[in-house]
């Protein structure tokens, strides 16, 4: 089983490799710049991957890593800081190549890290969840959080490769994989309504980590965020679409506090709420809501965000890096499939969507 697809940027093409039960180092050694590597990694894919890796690439590199804590709370300009020590107390030049090797965490940090280090190096993904494989491993958005708000914190600097190994799905808990499915059904609900039909069919089998349905889905979404990356790389319009439920979402996990809601399931609530929104203005049905929440529950998601008041819940919609000229911008849903952009929603529908889940 191997599948390679290719980002097309600006700045270069790159391939993701999607594959099961690879040799990691052989598969990323061609994409190597010199021979310095930093692994950054994190204590729980520490424990799993990181001995085979460092054995595979030291007999022809120089092979130093970094272990931060495991958790989004951990997503900070601290941590940051111990891989810039990391690479200052190695000795590291221009030519070091920075792999990240764990969930959306450690790629956007590493991304990050590599963006920033003597103004940008050499950097690989090797994501190890679902929600990385599908998303954030792939078009080069890096960064951190700031306490005020998710990801306000970063830059855009693409990798030199992706590997995906279905393989490393196969250790993560169940609440890690029904958090990437979120992102997985994200791309049918903007883009595919026959994804979400073919969702609908393999569920059983996704969440039964059946490596076959989870490469295909895998395959899907990358082809699907690849191609909106390659027409808009840094986020000017039609890339926008992928943060479908993330303004909802991440009003919850700044609320919550990182960690409390992983990722995925805040932008499963977030969807709703976005769907929720879309039917008030008459956009989707009743039917087609409530299919949204059905194939959510099926991947054993949360469809009902915390009770957040609803002023604070607006306040933090401001530090989406959406707002323009002070305007919310929302992706919502003219149908299953067709995603918008816009701020042309009547406030006090969204002010109705935020208050429902708020205790009387």
């Amino acid at each position: 089983m191997k599948a390679n697809l290719v980002v097309h940027t600006q700045s270069h093409d790159y391939p993701i490799i999607i594959t099961s039960q690879c040799d990691m180092a052989k598969e990323i050694a061609p994409y190597i710049k010199g021979k310095q590597v930093m692994i950054v990694t994190n204590t729980t894919v520490e424990k799993l991957y990181l001995a085979d890796l460092v054995a595979g690439l030291e007999e022809d590199f120089e092979v130093m890593s970094v272990v931060l804590p495991d958790g989004e709370q951990y997503k900070t300009q601290q941590y940051i800081d111990t891989i810039y020590d990391a690479l200052m107390d190695n000795h590291c030049s221009r030519d070091v190549t920075l792999v990240a090797l764990g969930g959306g965490v450690i790629g956007d940090m590493t991304g990050f890290a590599a963006a920033s280090f003597m103004r940008g190096v050499n950097f690989i993904q090797i994501p190890t969840t679902l929600l990385s494989q599908v998303d954030s491993s792939v078009g080069g958005k890096t960064g951190i959080n700031h306490p005020k708000g998710k990801n306000m914190i970063g830059a855009f600097w693409q990798p030199q490769m992706v590997l995906a190994d279905m393989h490393t799905l196969t250790t993560l808990p169940q609440r890690e994989l029904s958090a990437g499915m979120a992102e997985v059904i994200k791309y049918a609900l903007i883009m595919d309504e026959t994804f979400l039909d073919w969702l609908e069919d393999n569920m059983a089998a996704l969440m039964g980590l059946d490596k076959v349905a989870l490469a295909e889905a895998v395959a899907r979404c990358c082809q699907y965020k690849a191609d909106i990356v390659a027409q808009d790389e840094r986020e000017a319009g039609k890339r926008a679409l992928l943060n479908f439920g993330h303004t909802f979402g991440h009003v919850i996990e700044t609320h919550e506090g990182y960690g409390q809601w992983l990722h995925g399931e805040a932008v499963a609530a977030g969807m709703v709420q976005a769907a929720q929104l879309s039917h008030k203005m008459g956009w989707i049905s009743e039917a087609q809501l409530q299919r949204i929440c059905t194939v959510l529950i099926s991947a054993k998601l949360p469809t009902q965000p915390p009770s957040i008041d609803t002023q604070i819940a607006l306040d933090l919609m401001q530090h989406d890096k959406k707002v323009k000229s002070g305007q919310v911008r929302l992706i919502l849903l003219k149908s299953v499939g067709d995603a918008v952009v816009t701020a042309d929603f009547e406030p006090k529908l969204l002010e109705e969507v935020l208050a429902s889940c708020v205790p009387n």
